[in-house]
């Protein structure tokens, strides 16, 4: 328990450290004076010594990995199936005609678990090959940092249309864009990620386009027969919701929705 009240209050006092060390970052804007300097008022450490520098690494490491949890919740839409889910269920909400049922939150959430169904086998692997050894101290950080990123670029390569790698590949410039790479080693990171969001996008609008067509099949059936008997003044959106609502339930929607999202990814084949 003493163990993680320190890991606890870390975080914490490298932010005050940051804090007060603000204006002279400011003056003379050299970060590795300040890193020293925190290291000899941390570690009692002279600047130069083997001491101050482990602390330095450490300390930089530190800064590093609070900069990866803040942007986690944007790691977790780029390299995963979350945008896909998401957008769909969103687009399946517009179309029955419901503003704010099911509200957002469960929208999220479901998809989150649905991401997490789908993920597993990476994150598994993730952990496996890169995240345990690094526990175990049986690699450095630089090799646990490739390990842990294999499987999420296997699994994005998997994922993403030859077209839309080849487009960001003729803009980069790279040689011979219009060969397809064959392994995700060869796709670069700049390339392969807005690739998959693309083809996330792709796949969500056109899944979104397809949910829609029932619906105002039945939107426009129910405005003729309005307009046959002269009901004009009366809102056809009103009388369709309970239609929509009770065809999307008949079908069972949720249930062939759900299974159809989670087996258009390609079985990601673990090296774990």
């Amino acid at each position: 328990m003493k163990h993680l009240k320190h890991i606890a209050l870390l975080p914490l006092l490298l932010g005050a450290l940051a804090l007060l060390a603000a204006p002279a970052m400011a003056q003379d804007a050299d970060f590795g004076s300040l890193i020293r300097d925190l290291s000899s008022a941390i570690g009692g450490e002279d600047g130069g010594t083997d001491g101050a520098a482990s602390l330095s690494g450490r300390i930089i490491q530190m800064f590093a990995l609070i900069t990866v949890i803040s942007i986690a919740p944007g790691l977790l839409i780029v390299m995963t199936s979350f945008t896909r889910f998401v957008i769909v269920f969103s687009m399946l909400r517009s179309a029955l005609g419901l503003n704010q049922t099911p509200p957002n939150m469960v929208l999220n959430a479901m998809a989150l678990f649905m991401t997490y169904f789908v993920m597993e086998p990476v994150f598994d692997d993730a952990y496996e090959t890169g995240l345990r050894p690094l526990i175990q101290n049986s690699i450095t950080e630089e090799q646990a940092m490739i390990a842990i990123s294999d499987p999420f670029r296997a699994f994005m390569f998997a994922n993403t249309r030859e077209k839309d790698m080849s487009l960001f590949r003729d803009i980069a410039g790279q040689a011979d864009p219009d060969v397809a790479p064959t392994n995700p080693e060869e796709v670069e990171w700049r390339i392969l990620v807005p690739s998959f969001m693309i083809s996330e996008l792709r796949r969500a609008f056109t899944i979104g386009f397809l949910l829609y067509l029932p619906f105002i099949a039945i939107d426009l059936i129910v405005a003729s027969v309005l307009m046959s008997a002269g009901m004009m003044m009366l809102p056809p959106v009103i009388v369709s919701l309970p239609f929509k609502v009770i065809f999307f339930v008949l079908i069972d929607g949720w249930y062939m929705l759900a299974g159809s999202l989670m087996e258009s990814y390609l079985p990601y084949a673990g090296g774990g």
